[in-house]
């Protein structure tokens, strides 16, 4: 069972270690990135030697960071984790898991943490990993640069939706803030994140919105996309991240399901909410986990099976909340 430790604690053991390998999640976000590459930056202000590893490639999207990707030349004495809420959600590829498996350090903001490493610094309050490691960075002495900057505001951006999530508070955006004062790129992230998207994610979208469907009174909204038309529209994972909000935001339904079926033939299912709803509730009784708002989890087996399984428990939170007659079926 893990340790839970303070931030100091946190910048102690950061800078008192070396030869340091920083962990990200699988199907890597801005979140986990953005804390890899600002991490690496400010160890490697330290005079620190550190490099980064994650189980699948990093989306093209994200070339603009300066990150040294772990190649073997060293081996690593202490391993820190960053936005990886639990042991499966490193993936398989790259060695990871012999690495994640004596994790030293794990820096999070996922409530749902499943305690894996030996000590876990946790801010559940956090919008983003990225917006509490730009105190733990400023703690560790190193000066927050342009390129720090703008590693961490792509961590808080993306996790916000733009700023857009209930998740985001007045101190999200002191820390968005103090990143701009320190040279964040603001207009040319943003529009890189946000405003840029290729034909192939055009396609997807097009293919996901073609399998919506409604439940619960239309108190639900389902997309769907089969690993055959991730492959032939050739979009990335990372363009997918975002098709996550459309089911949420069409006009009158509380939550939102998007499923993406893996190369295994397993369904990633990211569940969005609104109002009283948790998001996490619905995962993490199927073994995933998250936020209030924004959560998901993985299944096996075939759609019909997922569907079932992830609408049983919609029911139920709609059901707590009074939005769904309890004999409702």
């Amino acid at each position: 069972m893990t340790e839970s430790v303070d931030r100091q604690t946190a910048v102690l053991r950061l800078r008192g270690a070396d030869d340091i390998l920083i962990l990200c999640h699988k199907n890597p976000d801005g979140d986990t990135i953005g804390c890899a590459g600002a991490l690496y930056l400010a160890l490697k202000a330290l005079g620190k030697n550190a490099a980064i590893l994650c189980s699948d490639p990093i989306p093209k999207m994200y070339d603009y960071m300066e990150l040294r990707w772990f190649d073997g030349s060293f081996n690593p004495a202490f391993v820190v984790a960053v936005d990886v809420a639990s042991i499966q959600l490193f993936g398989e590829n790259n060695n990871v898991p012999q690495y994640a498996a004596h994790t030293n350090l794990c820096i999070d903001h996922h409530a749902s943490n499943s305690g894996y490493a030996y000590e876990t610094l946790l801010d559940p309050g956090a919008a983003a990993a990225c917006e509490f490691l730009l105190d733990v960075i400023v703690d560790m002495g190193v000066t927050i640069t342009p390129q720090i900057a703008n590693c961490l505001y792509t961590g808080i951006a993306t996790d916000t939706g733009c700023f857009k999530f209930a998740s985001t508070t007045p101190h999200t955006h002191m820390a968005a803030a103090r990143l701009m004062e320190a040279g964040a790129d603001v207009e040319k992230l943003n529009a890189r994140l946000f405003e840029s998207r290729s034909h192939a994610r055009i396609t997807a979208e097009r293919m996901a919105m073609e399998s919506l469907e409604y439940y619960f009174n239309d108190l639900c909204a389902v997309i769907c996309l089969t690993w055959d038309q991730i492959e032939s529209s050739g979009v990335a994972g990372a363009e997918l991240e975002d098709l996550t909000s459309l089911p949420r935001s069409i006009e009158g339904v509380e939550v939102g399901l998007t499923y993406r079926q893996q190369r295994d033939g397993s369904f990633r299912i990211s569940v969005r909410t609104s109002g009283s709803i948790d998001a996490c509730n619905i995962a993490r009784r199927l073994g995933g986990g998250g936020h209030t708002r924004a959560a998901g989890c993985e299944i096996s087996g075939n759609l019909d099976n997922a569907k079932h399984a992830v609408l049983e428990e919609v029911r139920k939170e709609l059901q707590r909340c009074g939005l769904l007659d309890q004999d409702a079926g």
